[in-house]
């Protein structure tokens, strides 16, 4: 019985001391980006304009941190009309039958002070496939404007749109498979 209510008190110290807290994305300073090469020769970038995401991190290093984010397809923006009608298409992200792009994280791995890699679960075109981006962790400030504490993010990797059979009709010559990803974010609690 004593090794019951030990262990009991130990768990109950554990998670009472062991606050998480929950960060939600500031939209006006963050930017989701991805950038494929055009004919070999030329970089073509866009975004998405219309993104939420959340962590949760009992750590202030966020080493355990946990990232949710989800975009509306139908918000992509290359600065040309007729190129991002085309890419809400059927042809490539079919915006009409997969509205949202999902990324669910599902582990975290320091690799250096402030720098890790995560992992998790993308979901786009209706196919979810596990990926594994780098993510820097770029400190967290008082604001001055809203006297809140924000902290910043950057996260880059790779994946390919084959993976996900987006642009199946486009070769790579014509199209890169490989999709560059970048994501800044600033987060406050």
């Amino acid at each position: 019985m004593k090794k019951i209510t030990v262990l009991s008190a130990a768990l109950f110290l554990l998670f009472a001391f062991t606050t998480v807290s929950n960060w939600s994305v500031d939209n006006a300073h963050s930017k989701l980006t991805f950038t494929v090469t055009h004919l070999g020769i030329s970089d073509v970038s866009g975004l998405f304009k219309n993104f939420d995401v959340k962590i949760a991190s009992s750590k202030e290093d966020f080493s355990d941190a946990s990232f949710d984010l989800s975009a509306d397809v139908a918000s992509i923006n290359t600065e040309v009309d007729m190129r991002d009608n085309h890419l809400k298409s059927a042809d490539f992200f079919d915006a009409e039958k997969y509205p949202k792009l999902t990324f669910k994280s599902t582990g975290i791995t320091t690799v250096a002070k402030n720098q890790y890699k995560l992992t998790g679960n993308l979901t786009l075109h209706g196919i979810t496939k596990q990926v594994t981006m780098d993510l820097l962790y770029r400190g967290t400030v008082e604001n001055p404007m809203s006297k809140k504490a924000t902290s910043g993010f950057q996260v880059t990797g790779v994946i390919k749109r084959s993976d996900f059979s987006i642009g199946e009709k486009f070769p790579a010559p014509m199209i890169s498979d490989e999709v560059r990803i970048k994501a800044d974010g600033e987060f406050t609690k």
